[in-house]
């Protein structure tokens, strides 16, 4: 039994919490269905067995590297075999050929660099390809990096439609996009539905906190990478032993309803504490 009062602020919780866009389990405290993945740096095969030790250690999902030399029928069988879900890919070129580049020849192979990674993605099955959009350099200006980067991001907007594939915009250590302000409105920008954010939880780290960063990216998140970060040894730490606040972390995704893919970005190396840390830290099952 409870009295008038206790059901009335239960009530006004959960409404409060459905017109904010959280997640029914938010309401109580659990944690929405986030799926496991894991980022596979690898280019070349055999792929059976990195997928069969992923599957072993309890990860549901994989993001692969694309452009690659993987021959894609081994990798489906894989895919298949395991019950693995390929849920999206990241580029390789994006940094050689940057879509900020003042060349337009540099430019034009990462255009086509990731138009082959929508199209390797959807055979895969995924949702998203990861763009690095610009490198901002001694001589590449910020404000030049904006607007280039932009003006050929649009140029992909009818290709990610064409084969229903967003286009997810990490932000990465290239001195570009460096508060979550901004790189809000770098997105909305774009006003297409085909065009968000790959929250990275560790890259934030040292000029910033993640839990804000994804406060105000909110509904923009796409898919989230996570890694350790401590400014010490910076990326070499075991999840759960550097700097980041996990609980915060794992509150703001709750906050701004993120339910999808939560991928670990860390070296394959004892795959089984890699998710046993996962499912302490954000609490995942």
């Amino acid at each position: 039994m409870i009295d008038r009062r206790s059901f009335l602020k239960g009530t006004g919780a959960t409404i409060a919490a459905a017109t904010m866009g959280v997640p029914a389990l938010a309401a109580d405290g659990a944690t929405p269905a986030w799926k496991k993945g894991f980022m596979l740096g690898t280019t070349k095969g055999p792929i059976l067995p990195d997928f069969e030790a992923l599957k072993a250690a309890g990860f549901q999902g994989v993001e692969l590297l694309s452009p690659n030399e993987l021959d894609r029928d081994e990798v489906l069988r894989a895919r298949d075999k395991t019950g693995l879900i390929i849920h999206g890919v990241s580029g390789t070129k994006h940094w050689q050929h940057t879509l900020s580049d003042p060349d337009p020849k540099v430019v034009e192979i990462g255009l086509e660099a990731i138009r082959q990674e929508m199209v390797d993605c959807k055979a895969y099955g995924g949702t998203t390809v990861l763009v690095v959009p610009a490198v901002v350099t001694k001589d590449i200006s910020y404000r030049d990096a904006y607007k280039r980067s932009q003006a050929n991001i649009r140029k992909l907007i009818p290709d990610a439609e064409k084969h229903g594939i967003k286009i997810a915009i990490e932000e990465v250590w290239n001195k570009f996009l460096l508060s979550p302000v901004e790189f809000a409105r770098y997105i909305d920008e774009f006003e297409s539905p085909w065009v968000g954010a790959y929250f990275d939880v560790g890259n934030v780290v040292e000029f910033g906190y993640p839990q804000e960063w994804i406060r105000e990216l909110g509904k923009r998140i796409l898919k989230i990478h996570i890694k350790e970060y401590k400014k010490d040894r910076r990326f070499s730490y075991l999840l759960g032993e550097g700097e980041i606040d996990w609980a915060e972390v794992r509150a703001a995704l709750i906050e701004v309803g993120y339910e999808g893919w939560i991928t670990a970005e860390v070296p394959k190396k004892d795959l089984s504490d890699i998710v046993e840390r996962m499912n302490k830290l954000l609490k995942m099952s």
